[in-house]
């Protein structure tokens, strides 16, 4: 059986291999496609929905006093 210290140092010497190849080279490229095709697509960020979705519950809220206002200011005007 392989020891721990013999798995961390495939693995080592793996990542020192991959790190001065063109692999390494190949995932920087892969990485920044993919940004490219995600901002073409307009994705945005878990974050940047969720900011969005409180500025529409707060606008909502908003919108529901404003209507609760507008009835009562159209009852006062019916005689």
């Amino acid at each position: 059986m392989l020891s721990i210290e013999k798995v961390n140092g495939i693995s080592n010497k793996i990542k020192e291999m991959i790190k001065n190849s063109p692999l390494e080279d190949a995932e920087k490229n892969i990485n920044a496609l993919l940004k490219g095709v995600f901002t073409k697509m307009e994705f945005v960020s878990r974050e940047e929905f969720d900011v969005q979705a409180e500025v529409l519950r707060n606008t909502r809220q908003k919108l529901e006093l404003l209507e609760i206002k507008l009835t009562e200011l159209e009852a006062k005007q019916k005689p």
